[in-house]
């Protein structure tokens, strides 16, 4: 059996039932005997703050490690806060032979050393790079201990490539998130132990069922009234908690309302986290031109009512003026993120105004590990006739519904809650290693359930 760790009972406060997580891992980390240590984080509990201490930690101790992300950016970012939480720590990057293989941010820390040949980096005492980049890594001398970053995201055939390589390592990732992704197809191998497809977690353990678990059971980013529905719906076998209070974070809009269901889904929104803003039901193209003129609009309102928010980081109490910045929008599609984009871009022309033209558009897959005060998102199943498994993922509903700060506001056609009944899972079930991911269905429903609850209908 997995061996899950006791966390703190819900009398502790948030930043007790953290620091005491937080010290568990590192323990198990450093002292632990275990070949490996799980750790699962939901969204904003500070994974990556967590991975720098633990990295600071063993180097300190005197153990040198490999630290493997999953891509180019998440390196640059880890070695950026390494060198920035120790400017002493010699710290290396490895990189491939491209041009421009890194972040030239890093080049102000004295500290870091660059190099595309693992050679010009032995005796750091941490060395990061991607799994990619690991795998080409000879490994006749081994690591002592290791770091996998984002070890969802990490598909199980990348971690056999990199496993030669060190002896113990502490995976940390988010099990919420979306599946590894492969380009080519893995069913003759779904539901098996060894399937390539499959995180290097849910292989990790398949194998090695008395390794640890620990989770971090606090989330920094989600405020109190986002993180009920997400914990329950997406991650009920790690449950966590905000770390913020009812009345901790307030978004208000300096403009009035026109009375418009825009600027009505915005202050419900602003008042209760949530909001629906939802389009009469119709079978669409996917870039239906309604819902993405209502979320460009949406957007735009947002601006003209100058929001601002206010939390726990204000020092002065003044609050933080609602920038484009701030400001996401998440889609399922390419298409629909360029759609959108157009939009937005028309409003910045129209009024010669380009903080529109600002606003983060993409996919979950690209907004994945980001963070903004407020999201609008345009629903997967918004106008669809069917319900296929790409558009059930909970890990893509997941990442667009845990973005923000203060508040998501959905825009979603009607229909969905029906769409869903009559389109029962057609996908085979596949015996064998269990899932973390809860039912798509169920996590769409749960989702629609509380949305309904702060529904401001489109006429």
């Amino acid at each position: 059996m997995t061996t899950l760790v006791e966390q703190p009972g819900a009398a502790a406060s948030p930043a007790q039932a953290a620091a005491a997580a937080t010290e568990a891992i590192l323990s198990a980390a450093v002292d632990g005997t275990h070949r490996g240590v799980v750790v699962n984080s939901p969204p904003g509990a500070g994974k990556s703050t967590l991975v720098v201490r633990a990295a600071l930690e063993l180097a300190a101790a005197g153990h040198p490690l490999m630290v493997i992300a999953q891509t180019n950016a998440q390196v640059d970012d880890l070695v950026d806060r390494l060198a920035t939480a120790e400017a002493e720590l010699p710290v290396g990057r490895l990189h491939s032979s491209e041009p421009k293989p890194y972040d030239p941010v890093l080049d102000r820390h004295p500290s870091v050393r660059t190099s595309a040949k693992p050679a010009d980096l032995a005796g750091l005492d941490v060395v990061v790079s991607t799994a990619a980049k690991w795998a080409w890594v000879s490994s006749e001398e081994r690591w002592r201990h290791a770091i996998v970053d984002e070890a969802y995201q990490m598909r199980s055939d990348a971690l056999l490539a990199v496993a030669g390589l060190f002896e113990r390592a502490l995976f940390v990732g988010d099990p919420g998130q979306l599946d590894p992704f492969s380009q080519v197809g893995a069913e003759q191998w779904a539901g098996q132990a060894h399937d390539p497809s499959a995180s290097a977690v849910s292989t990790l353990l398949a194998h090695n069922p008395q390794l640890p678990q620990h989770r971090l059971p606090v989330s920094w980013r989600l405020p109190h009234s986002a993180a009920a529905l997400v914990s329950e719906a997406f991650y009920p076998y790690t449950p966590f908690r905000s770390g913020t209070g009812p009345g901790d974070r307030r978004l208000a809009f300096g403009a009035p309302a026109d009375g418009s269901p825009w600027d009505a889904v915005l202050d419900e929104a602003a008042d209760a986290g949530w909001g629906l803003l939802e389009l009469p039901a119709a079978r669409t193209p996917r870039t239906d031109p309604e819902a993405v003129a209502a979320v460009a609009r949406l957007v735009h309102r947002m601006l003209e009512r100058e929001g601002r928010t206010h939390g726990e980081r204000d020092g002065s109490g003044g609050g933080a003026v609602l920038g484009p910045e701030r400001i996401a929008v998440g889609t399922a599609h390419r298409d629909q993120a360029a759609a959108v984009r157009a939009a937005l871009a028309g409003y910045a022309s129209a009024e010669g105004d380009g903080r529109a033209a600002r606003v983060t558009v993409d996919t979950a897959n690209r907004l994945q590990g980001r963070e903004f005060d407020v999201t609008v998102v345009l629903h997967p199943l918004s106008g669809r006739p069917d319900a296929t498994e790409f558009h059930l993922e909970t890990g893509r509903l997941c990442v667009l519904a845990s973005r923000h700060r203060h508040a998501c506001v959905v825009v979603c056609r009607a229909g969905v809650a029906e769409l869903l009944d009559d389109h029962p899972a057609t996908e085979p079930v596949q015996l064998g290693p269990a899932s973390w991911a809860p039912d798509g269905w169920e996590a769409h429903q749960a989702v629609l359930s509380q949305l309904a609850e702060h529904r401001v209908p489109l006429a």
